[in-house]
């Protein structure tokens, strides 16, 4: 069964920058099933250079990524919005098995259904080796980034 998910499309500036908040949200959490509720049953992503299609596809591929990406603290920012359609920048940050931290620029082009599920998710994803010291993402894991968290655009990235 699939669950429609607001906003729904056609997305204002408003609800895009709501539905972008819930999905940075959903994916601080680490959890795949969760994260895989967003998308279509057979939602499409192209991930760098691989290629997912499914739920189940997503959910294997979320957990490899957090086995591999631990400390993971994610910021989304809207670049623009039409239709059924969002583009967005991201940065996250995140440390290897060998303490060797990470700072990840990107951007994604969503495509939504009628109901507010992602149908397709193009991800291009560039990684930078950080020092520990040079991090900006703090905030407690065991929740989301709060509200007064600085975002992209306030931290300079």
């Amino acid at each position: 069964m699939t669950t429609a998910r607001p906003p729904f499309p056609p997305f204002t500036h408003e609800t895009a920058v709501l539905k972008i908040r819930l999905a940075e949200d959903a994916w601080n959490s680490c959890d795949p099933a969760r994260v895989a509720l967003a998308y279509t049953p057979d939602s499409l992503w192209r991930n760098r250079n691989e290629f997912v299609r499914g739920r189940p596809a997503i959910v294997a591929f979320l957990t490899g990524k957090w086995q591999r990406e631990r400390e993971y603290r994610l910021i989304k920012e809207l670049w623009s919005s039409t239709g059924s359609r969002i583009a967005v920048r991201f940065v996250y940050e995140c440390r290897d098995a060998s303490d060797q931290w990470y700072r990840a620029y990107g951007n994604e082009n969503w495509e939504f259904d009628a109901d507010g599920l992602m149908r397709a998710r193009h991800a291009s994803i560039n990684d930078l080796a950080i020092a520990e010291s040079d991090r900006k993402f703090h905030w407690d894991r065991s929740g989301p980034r709060p509200a007064d968290h600085p975002g992209l655009s306030d931290l300079d990235l």
